[in-house]
C-alpha cells in the first residue's frame, strides 16, 4: 500500500491511498464467504456456494464493493499511522479506482480521504512564562466572612410576618403557562429569595410579596422541551422565614468547634481563610498561565468542527436564529478547542499519564458538583461514552500543572510565589486540585463541554 498526504490548510489534509489487489484479496475472499452464507442457490449448501456461482448470481462488482467496505477503514487507519496524523471528525472518502471488476486480480484500489486533523502546536519554554497574581492578604473582614458562614450553618429558620425580601427563605406554589397551555406546576417549593437559581424574573416577583398573596411574571424558560420560549408564571407565596444566627460568643465557639473562646475560633478561621486564599491564588495562577498560552500561541481550529458543534449547540437550545448567541457560542467553541490542542500538545510532550486514583479523585469532585452519587455519575459517563473525555480532561489538567510548575509566578508586589503545593504530586496538591476542579465545575456550562467529543481522535 502506498499513501501520500496533501496539506489543504493547517487543520485539514487530503490523504491519497493506492492499495494493490494482492492486499485487497483477503477482503475479497472474506466477502465471498459473507455473501455465500447469505444467499440460497439450488444445489449448494449455504456457505458452500463457489465464487464463480456468486459472480453469476450476485455479480463480481457487488463482491468487490463488499470487500472495499470491509477493508477501507483498515487501509485508512494504516495511512493515518504511517503519516502520524491525528484525525478529528468524520472523514470524507472518495474512491477513484476499483480493481478486479472484470474478474482479474490486477490493478489497485485508489481512494482519497479529506479529514480534519489536530494542528501542530509549537510550545514555548515554560521558564520563559511569567505571570502575576494577587497577593495573599487575610484581613479581619475575611475572618468575619468565615465566621458568618459558620454561624449560618448553625442558624435556624424563623417564620416572620412581613413581606419577603432578599435572602429570606420562602415556600411557594407555581403554575407555568405558554399562551393558554399549562406546561408545568409545582407545590410547596422551598427557595431563597435572591438566589437566582430558578426562573428569570422570580426574585423580582417575590420581593415584597406577603404570605398568601399571588402574583405573575413573564419569563423565558431555560430548560426542558420549552427551552428558549417565553411564558407566564403564577406564584402563590406560602410562608416567609428568615435565618436567625447565633451570637458570636464563647458559647458559640464551644458549640461549633473544639475551641473554648471566640478569640481562639477566630484565629483558627484566620488560618483557614489563608489556606482558602492560597488555593484561590493557585487557581488564579493556573488560569493566567492558560490565558497566556492561548493569547501568545497561534493555534488554528478546524472550521467544519466548529460549525458542526455550534449548530448542534444552538439546535439543542432552539436558538438557531439567534445571531448574537451564535457568535458567543462560536467564540467559546473556538477557545475551548484551542485550549484542548495546546494542553494535549503539552500532555504529549510531557508523556502525561492518568492513573486510576487520579481519575477517581476527579470523578468524585465532579459528581459532587452535580449532586450525584459518584457511582451513578460514573455509570452515566460510561453509558454516554464520556469516560475517554474525562480521562482527557484529567490529562489536560496535569499538563497545565506541568506548565505552571515551570513558569515564574509573582504577586503584584513583585514577590515570587511558590506553586509547588499546587503542582507537585502529594496530598496537598490533590486537595488543591480537587478544589480547583470544584470551582471549574460550578462555573462550567454546556459550551465548555461541547468540543470534548469532537476533539477525540476518530
Amino acid at each position: 500500500m502506498k499513501s501520500s498526504v496533501e496539506q489543504l490548510d493547517p487543520t485539514r489534509v487530503k490523504i491519497s491511498v493506492e492499495v494493490p489487489y494482492a492486499e485487497l484479496k483477503p477482503s475479497v475472499d472474506e466477502a465471498y464467504k459473507t455473501i455465500g452464507a447469505q444467499v440460497t442457490v439450488p444445489g449448494f449448501r449455504k456457505g458452500k456456494v463457489p465464487a464463480r456461482i456468486i459472480d453469476q448470481r450476485i455479480g463480481r462488482p457487488a463482491v468487490i464493493q463488499e470487500a472495499i467496505n470491509n477493508g477501507l477503514d483498515e487501509f485508512y487507519r494504516n495511512a493515518v499511522d504511517e503519516h502520524d496524523l491525528k484525525p478529528m471528525g468524520q472523514p470524507e472518502v472518495e474512491i477513484s479506482e476499483v480493481p478486479g471488476l472484470d474478474g482479474t486480480e490486477d490493478g489497485e484500489l485508489g481512494f482519497t480521504v479529506e479529514v480534519d486533523v489536530r494542528p501542530e502546536v509549537e510550545l514555548p519554554a515554560y521558564d520563559s512564562i511569567t505571570i502575576e497574581v494577587d497577593p495573599i492578604d487575610v484581613t479581619d473582614a475575611d475572618v468575619d466572612a468565615e465566621l458568618e458562614q459558620l454561624r449560618t450553618r448553625f442558624g435556624t429558620l424563623v417564620a416572620v410576618d412581613r413581606p419577603a425580601a432578599k435572602d429570606d427563605f420562602v415556600t411557594l406554589d407555581l403554575v407555568a403557562t405558554i399562551g393558554d397551555e399549562e406546561i408545568d406546576t409545582a407545590s410547596d417549593i422551598s427557595y431563597q429569595v435572591g438566589a437566582g437559581t430558578m426562573l428569570e424574573g422570580m426574585d423580582e416577583a417575590l420581593d415584597g410579596l406577603s404570605a398568601g398573596e399571588t402574583t405573575t411574571f413573564e419569563t423565558t424558560f431555560a430548560g426542558g422541551e420549552h427551552a428558549g420560549e417565553g411564558g407566564t408564571v403564577k406564584i402563590t407565596l406560602g410562608a416567609v422565614k428568615e435565618r436567625e444566627l447565633p451570637e458570636a460568643d464563647d458559647d458559640f465557639a464551644q458549640l461549633a468547634s473544639e475551641f473554648d473562646t471566640i478569640a481562639e475560633l477566630r484565629e483558627d478561621l484566620r488560618v483557614q481563610a489563608g489556606k482558602s486564599k492560597e488555593t484561590e491564588q493557585g487557581v488564579q495562577a493556573r488560569d493566567r498561565v492558560l490565558e497566556h498560552l492561548i493569547e501568545t500561541l497561534e493555534v488554528p481550529v478546524p472550521a467544519k468542527i466548529v460549525t458542526d458543534e455550534v449548530e448542534r449547540h444552538l439546535e439543542s437550545e432552539n436558538r438557531s436564529d439567534d445571531d448574537e448567541h451564535r457568535k458567543e457560542v462560536t467564540e467559546e467553541t473556538e477557545r475551548n478547542l484551542r485550549t484542548q490542542f495546546i494542553l494535549d500538545a503539552v500532555s504529549e510532550a510531557e508523556n502525561v499519564e492518568v492513573s486510576q486514583p487520579e481519575l477517581i479523585e476527579y470523578l468524585i469532585s465532579a459528581s459532587q458538583q452535580y449532586g450525584m452519587n459518584p457511582n451513578e455519575f460514573a455509570q452515566m459517563l460510561d453509558s454516554s461514552g464520556q469516560v475517554n473525555a474525562l480521562v482527557g480532561e484529567v490529562s489536560r489538567r496535569k499538563a497545565l500543572a506541568a506548565v505552571l510548575a515551570g513558569a515564574t509566578v509573582k504577586d503584584t508586589a513583585g514577590n515570587v510565589v511558590d506553586m509547588e503545593a499546587f503542582t507537585s504530586a502529594g496530598d496537598d496538591a490533590e486537595d488543591a486540585d480537587a478544589e480547583a476542579a470544584s470551582a471549574d465545575a460550578q462555573s462550567a456550562d454546556a459550551d465548555a463541554e461541547a468540543p470534548a467529543e469532537a476533539a477525540e481522535e476518530n
